[in-house]
């Protein structure tokens, strides 16, 4: 993680603004863990925090830079909940086994991040380059594993593997947005097709989403299976998994 040594204006943080820097964060994760409908802006941290807004321009000179601030760690933190998974090569005989377990893994995190991670897409969506940034230094990862898992190669950005791979990913990645959501609930009401669905996943949730983890498992563990089967007739690729 980045260390910060100074604030907006040059000073050096010392104690007092170190803590004020937390005291700002730890606002805004409190606002985060509230209801969906909660305001996320600049004044709601700052009135959160019983902080002036100026004091908040020392640390933070936009939104995005704070969600920023925040985001640096649970990204950090991927590796160690799913990311890892994919560094050991899946052997075909275990494979649907590992993509479950993958999958498992992918949304619990995406449960324990829901709110910020669900931001960050948004912002992503609406042009913010530093969030499309952020969305994409954090997506790669995964794919280039998954490309290693298909026995490819990761520098080959234009082949065929690669182009799965990322379909994969952002496919998997679009599902979780998708059951992780906290506004998918509240507009199925507006929609009578969405709301005989929400009605139905209610009666059995926990059966519902694992049947959904179950059927993303099993199109990641067809992809790399086709990938491998691709990889293999072209030319033996020395597999870079331990």
């Amino acid at each position: 993680m980045t260390a910060v040594s100074h604030n907006l204006v040059g000073q050096r943080l010392g104690r007092k603004g170190r803590d004020t820097r937390e005291r700002i964060l730890a606002a805004t994760e409190r606002l985060l863990a509230g209801p969906p409908e909660t305001a996320i802006s600049l004044s709601a941290v700052a009135r959160e925090a019983s902080l002036a807004m100026t004091t908040l321009y020392l640390y933070f000179d936009d939104l995005t830079a704070l969600l920023l601030a925040l985001l640096e760690p649970i990204i950090v933190s991927a590796e160690e909940s799913y990311v890892a998974r994919l560094r050991r090569h899946w052997p075909d005989e275990s494979l649907g086994d590992h993509c479950l377990s993958f999958m498992e893994a992918y949304h619990e995190f995406w449960v324990q991040h829901s709110r910020i991670l669900h931001l960050r897409n948004s912002f992503a969506d609406n042009h913010d380059e530093r969030m499309r940034q952020s969305r994409i230094e954090a997506s790669w990862p995964p794919i280039e594993l998954v490309i290693l898992q298909m026995e490819g190669d990761p520098k080959a950005v234009s082949s065929p593997i690669s182009a799965m791979a990322t379909a994969l990913m952002t496919g998997v990645e679009r599902v979780i947005t998708m059951a992780t959501d906290a506004t998918v609930q509240q507009s199925s009401v507006q929609n009578p097709i969405l709301h005989m669905r929400h009605l139905s996943h209610k009666q059995n949730p926990n059966l519902h989403l694992r049947h959904m983890l179950q059927a993303v498992a099993k199109l990641l563990e067809l992809g790399i299976a086709e990938g491998r089967r691709a990889s293999r007739s072209c030319a033996p690729v020395l597999s870079r998994l331990g």
